[in-house]
């Protein structure tokens, strides 16, 4: 358990108070805090439990409730979805879904070909029977190995059926082409002839198979719609290809029915060749968009597949599954750690970069951590697991990633409105234009409105709308996990890009979170060295943070201790003892004026120290004054530089800490802080936050403790450490793997990386629409007589979605800015 007053860890044997069972504490002062205002400290009495807060996505402050399962209010399911061809596909799903008993919330990603449903009663065979009721077909979602390989496999076999049916279609479609020109092409029969009949009689027949295999995809997916009173891409391409192929085969067979011989005209190629340009597109835009997960599926393979554990006195392996808690794993050389454990012997060094980022291996020795699917580098131990199956690390990760890609960022959200009304406008688009032409165009009139019919069908692609925005989303969302960066949702990161304000939480955010020797300054005859090993001797059986602190410092500074013979401590003053003999006395000035020492000499050097933000202290030795020592919560290293380039990003950078004003100035002056705010309790670090939006700031907060979750909820943005609390990282939008503050930058670099490309994809895919529906329908013909061919508008609408694919497959070369600068 911890004390929720002071945090520290306490056992059974604490003290406690009637009516609180669960609620330990470390002394009598902390007890009575309690008792007089519960409160305020049961955020952190329920996190000592191991209770979860559950946080309310309209960024409420965080409700501490009973143990999480999955999600607030019920399970999270993931599916697979095969057959979707469109955004308008996404829409009947999700309407589907959404209508089905037992279902909170459906999302569905046209991107990852995945549906993310929030349950509280429904199962899965009702979830996959209600998507098939619609019309597709939908498994789960499985984050193991093999799961995924399988998925490839699925995924190149229907990337090289495509491809056998582009090859097909075009070797099909070329002579067909030649054919269908006799005025361009020599030694083709002229038109009316016998000869050019039975050539257009053959087309014919060889352009069928076309249709029905090359094709076949449309067709089933335009009945699947049709069904469900809906149309899709596969709609438009269906009903465009099969008008070419009707008209064509209607003036062979029935050429009484055409006035004059030149309206007799067939377009099997465009049968033929915008089949094999689109089913072309399709096998590209698998290609493409595999690529766009490719975070996840390296997550993924990460995972260990076996274990080698002691059971029985003699090591065996076994398959990861079959790992319990418990089990002591053994970890040689170059191996993969299977599961997160313990260390309980022998020493390592190990490459946790897949989990933090760090590229330097971090030294294990016992005791210590360990992460699964990280790789043990050079020495052999020992572990006692403590997370396996889903509750290991690298299975949350795995489980926040695919969360996060099955989300929507608000602008795919109208997106997705705009394109469950596209296919249908363009149907509506197609029926006037053909009538237009059929009423108002030049002769031969119906020959002009079948081609600009069908080119407006072709050249239509709602596949570009629908993939615009969550291509990007999943591959920056990718790259975030790969740099550390554990980006919950799609709002999270739309709205990390309109951050103005940076709040920062001073301690474990800032500086290290722990107090560590800065300075030992000798004013007497006794050397520096000697005063350390003095103080730290006197401070060895002492339980202040402060004096542990000394003690680390002398160690680090590899200076052999002594037992002290005395000790003694005042609570708030400092302490006495005896060392080799000689009589210690450290503490604060009146504590020296106290014990008879003369310290006056030290007063404007604890002067300047405390300007520094340190907290300083007297050392007498022997009844005469030896010298001041001073420790701080140092700045981590990277501080400096992460907080320097959220300047050149156009932010203000705050802090926020319970320290006093002239503590909290010393700290921000080093690292170069915007606005101080000071003296602030744990329970109004939110009310902070809000006066700070109150002023139109876009914020984001930055924590790691029990008593930031509230900030961190309240914020626009709240990135939470992941070296901090799990109350903290369930609180935050985003959670920092490193516990870095250029974590903090990286995350806002590549919200705004994700957010430009997506905003270039939907510039695109809106663009192509709106010009390319205009220029199908024939819009520059009374103007410059420019008419689109269906071919052009085929080949268009078939690389219109690959490009946007290929757009947001640029965000995987994307580097933060402070990488780019270490590699310099």
């Amino acid at each position: 358990m911890r004390d929720p007053v002071c945090e520290m860890k306490v056992g059974a044997e604490s003290l406690t108070v009637d009516g609180y069972p669960d609620v330990g504490f470390c002394s009598e002062h902390c007890r009575s805090a309690f008792t007089a205002d519960p409160g305020r400290y049961m955020v952190n009495a329920a996190a000592g439990q191991g209770v979860t807060a559950a946080v309310s996505t309209t960024k409420e402050p965080a409700l501490v409730g009973a143990p999480a399962a999955g999600s607030v209010g019920g399970d999270t399911v993931h599916l697979a979805i095969s057959g979707m061809t469109c955004s308008s596909c996404v829409a009947t799903i999700e309407k589907v879904l959404a209508g089905t008993p037992g279902v909170l919330d459906a999302r569905v990603n046209f991107a990852s070909e995945e549906a993310t449903i929030e349950v509280s009663t429904a199962s899965l065979d009702t979830l996959t029977a209600a998507v098939a009721s619609a019309g597709y077909t939908a498994r789960e979602v499985s984050d193991d190995v093999d799961a995924g390989d399988i998925e490839a496999e699925e995924r190149d076999k229907l990337y090289r059926t495509l491809i056998r049916k582009f090859w097909f279609a075009t070797i099909v479609g070329l002579p067909v082409m030649y054919f269908s020109y006799p005025e361009l092409f020599p030694g083709i029969p002229a038109k009316g002839t016998t000869a050019l009949n039975l050539i257009w009689a053959a087309m014919a027949l060889v352009t069928l198979p076309v249709m029905l295999w090359s094709g076949s995809q449309f067709y089933t997916g335009a009945w699947a719609a049709f069904k469900h009173r809906s149309a899709n891409m596969y709609t438009l391409v269906a009903t465009g290809i099969s008008a070419a192929w009707l008209y064509s085969t209607t003036a062979l067979l029935f050429p009484g029915l055409f006035p004059e011989e030149r309206l007799r005209d067939v377009f099997f190629d465009v049968t033929a060749v915008v089949t094999a340009l689109v089913v072309l597109g399709m096998a590209l835009e698998i290609r493409a968009r595999a690529k766009t997960s490719e975070a996840l599926k390296k997550l993924i393979g990460m995972q260990a597949k076996t274990a080698r554990v002691v059971r029985g006195g003699e090591e065996i392996d076994i398959p990861i599954d079959a790992v319990v808690v418990g089990d002591i794993i053994v970890v040689r050389p170059g191996e993969k750690i299977p599961v997160d454990g313990q260390v309980v012997s022998g020493a390592s060094a190990v490459d946790e970069s897949m989990v933090t980022g760090e590229p330097i291996p971090t030294e294990k020795t016992e005791g210590d951590t360990v992460i699964g699917s990280t790789i043990n580098k050079t020495g052999s131990f020992r572990f006692e697991a403590t997370r396996v199956g889903k509750d290991t690390m690298l299975s949350q990760i795995i489980q926040m990633v695919r969360d996060a890609q099955g989300s929507k960022a608000p602008i795919q959200r109208t997106v997705d409105k705009v394109a469950g009304y596209f296919v249908p406008a363009v149907m509506i688009v197609a029926v006037l234009t053909f009538m237009t032409w059929y009423t108002f165009g030049p002769s031969p009139a119906l020959l002009y409105a079948v081609i600009t019919t069908v080119t407006v069908l072709v050249i239509a692609c709602p596949c570009a709308l629908g993939l615009a925005t969550p291509t990007s989303l999943m591959v920056g969302i990718g790259k975030g996990a790969e740099n550390g960066i554990l980006i919950k949702s799609g709002d999270a990161l739309e709205t990390a890009h309109r951050i103005t304000t940076v709040v920062l939480d001073k301690t474990g955010t800032v500086t290290m979170g722990k107090p560590s020797l800065t300075d030992v300054i000798a004013l007497g005859s006794v050397d520096e060295d000697t005063l350390l090993v003095l103080a730290a001797s006197a401070e060895k059986v002492s339980e202040h943070p402060l004096g542990e602190a000394i003690v680390a410092g002398a160690k680090d500074r590899g200076l052999t201790l002594s037992e002290p013979e005395t000790f003694l401590a005042t609570p708030g003053h400092g302490i006495e003892g005896t060392v080799n003999g000689r009589m210690v006395v450290l503490g604060n000035l009146k504590y020296m004026s106290e014990k008879g020492v003369a310290a006056g000499a030290a007063e404007s050097i604890l002067e300047r120290l405390a300007d520094e933000g340190k907290t300083a202290m007297v050392i007498g030795v022997d009844g005469g004054l030896g010298g001041v020592i001073a420790v701080a919560d140092t700045i981590k290293a990277d501080s400096v530089a992460a907080i320097r380039r959220m300047h050149e990003l156009g932010l203000e950078v705050a802090m926020l800490t319970g320290d006093n004003v002239r503590t909290a100035r010393a700290i921000g002056a080093k690292v170069g802080i915007d606005r101080i705010l000071a003296e602030v309790l744990p329970e109004d670090k939110a009310s902070e936050v809000t006066k700070l939006q109150g002023e139109g700031k876009v914020v984001a907060m930055v924590g790691d403790g029990i008593n930031d979750a509230p900030a961190l909820a309240q914020s626009d943005v709240g990135l939470a450490m992941g070296t901090g609390t799990d109350v903290a990282m369930e609180s935050g939008d985003i959670t920092l793997v490193k516990g870095s503050l250029t974590g903090v930058v990286t995350a806002i670099e590549l919200s705004q990386a994700t957010m430009r490309n997506i905003h270039q994809n939907l510039v695109g895919a809106f663009a192509y629409n709106t010009l390319g529906i205009p220029i199908a329908a024939g819009v520059f013909f009374p103007f410059f007589g420019l008419l689109l061919s269906p071919l052009l508008a085929g080949a268009a609408m078939a690389f219109s979605s690959v490009t946007v694919v290929t757009n947001a497959n640029r965000l995987r070369r994307w580097q933060p800015s402070l990488v780019k600068e270490s590699a310099r």
